[in-house]
């Protein structure tokens, strides 16, 4: 759709969700009220910046249903995601809110390579979490046979991937990692398998782990974003021919913008920020400038098959940023450190903790098989004793000193010493200061 189209067309759809979340939400119609926003003073997009953001904080406090626009018979389905306080985040979806939900998945899909006809083995977990419901009723509209695996039970989903032979995939990238260390370890190959295509999200990952993913099960790794208060998998999604480029956001039923963590205030395009996003469709559970805490940015530059604009990978949280001793730090940085020094693996975490007045990093990684076969260690030998052990971590610690400004404590580990996804997301960052 050509943009002064969907602008017009977002316009439009802003202009009735304003409307109806001031009629039907009292949560909304307060906080229009406390900002001095009518609905009749939004004319469109442009205006967005005067209506208030809504934030995690606003569905704990209306737990359960007390955000939702439509009566309770009018629900089809609930969600939840996991309550870090105790309650957890409860969305709802109408009939045609799932519609939406699957059509925007069916696209999904197809930039990502899926076919109409192919098998997908979706090792999302079911259940209350977003991503295996959606992922399989997208599939379905799409004209896939979906496989619901489910998340974990790594034996029985490289047996499925052998007999059943699907082309495409869907889990989280960290669990991708673990089934292509599977393989190896059980001694398959690629031509046990029929994998083409895998759909990788919900947590932030790199370009070095596309490239272990995509190596280790000889196929083409694309990302797909979403969560569960604004839809769950499919607000934005890779092309396959333009992995690396950044995710379309589908843009006629989620309005994106970039603000700054601190201020709120709009940052101009290609800079960093907190994503925002509006849902200008959503009929059950609307939300008006969604605070997603994810950092990403925003580029219209990159976009090549299609109008919708494009936003970069995600770098972090701003509520999982980091701050040690005034240095703004993301495990993604270490991350990128990492997979550019080859005998260090993917796999590793970081452990925050207080020593005295002070908060220090350690980054606990494993070396690679190779290099572990290499080095011919006798029975009960210490792994860190060894002289190129000794190095590597001298340098891998000058090199985070050198790019992020820090220093931190380094620990190599044998290969396999550092917990594995069992298919739901994997914390990287241990915080023991809490």
């Amino acid at each position: 759709m050509p943009l002064p189209r969907l602008r017009a067309l977002q316009d439009e759809r802003l202009k009735d969700l304003v409307s109806r979340v001031y009629a039907k939400v009292p949560y909304y119609r307060n906080a229009f009220d406390n900002s001095g926003v009518t609905p009749t003073s939004i004319k469109g997009v442009a205006d967005i910046a005067k209506l208030p953001f809504t934030k995690k904080v606003a569905l704990r406090d209306n737990y359960p249903f007390d955000l939702f626009a439509v009566p309770m018979e009018e629900v089809s389905r609930l969600h939840c995601s996991s309550g870090t306080t105790g309650k957890p985040i409860v969305v709802g979806y109408t009939a045609y809110d799932l519609d939406v939900f699957s059509e925007l998945i069916a696209r999904s899909l197809y930039a990502t390579g899926c076919r109409p006809g192919m098998k997908l083995q979706n090792a999302y977990g079911y259940g209350l979490f977003t991503g295996g419901l959606g992922l399989h009723y997208g599939a379905e509209k799409l004209g896939m046979t979906v496989i619901p695996v489910s998340g974990g039970m790594t034996d029985r989903q490289l047996m499925l991937m052998k007999d059943f032979r699907p082309e495409a995939l869907c889990c989280t990238p960290s669990y991708a990692q673990t089934l292509a260390e599977e393989l190896v370890k059980k001694g398959m190959s690629f031509s046990d398998i029929n994998l083409k295509y895998a759909v990788l999200g919900a947590e932030p990952w790199t370009e070095a782990i596309r490239s272990q993913v995509e190596a280790g099960l000889n196929l083409k790794a694309s990302n797909i974003y979403g969560l569960s208060e604004v839809m769950g998998p499919g607000v934005s999604v890779e092309d396959v021919d333009e992995r690396g480029t950044g995710s379309y956001i589908w843009e006629d039923h989620f309005f994106p913008e970039i603000v700054d963590k601190d201020s709120g205030e709009p940052v101009p395009e290609g800079e960093s920020g907190v994503l925002v996003l509006t849902t200008l469709t959503k009929q059950a559970i609307p939300m008006i400038r969604y605070w997603t805490n994810d950092i990403t940015s925003l580029h219209y530059d990159k976009a090549g098959k299609r109008t919708h604009v494009k936003m970069a990978p995600i770098i972090g949280r701003a509520d999982d940023m980091l701050i040690i001793r005034g240095v703004n730090l993301f495990h993604t940085q270490v991350e990128d450190i990492i997979n550019s020094i080859d005998d260090i693996s993917a796999n590793y975490q970081l452990i925050v903790f207080r020593d005295g007045n002070m908060d220090e990093v350690e980054v606990v990684a494993e070396v690679t098989d190779d290099l572990l076969q290499s080095l011919d260690l006798a029975p009960g030998a210490e792994l860190a004793k060894h002289d190129r052990v000794a190095t590597l971590r001298g340098y891998f610690s000058k090199k985070i000193k050198d790019v992020i400004g820090l220093s931190m404590r380094v620990t190599l580990k044998e290969p396999f010493a550092i917990p594995r996804s069992e298919g739901g997301k994997l914390n990287r960052i241990i915080d023991k200061r809490k």
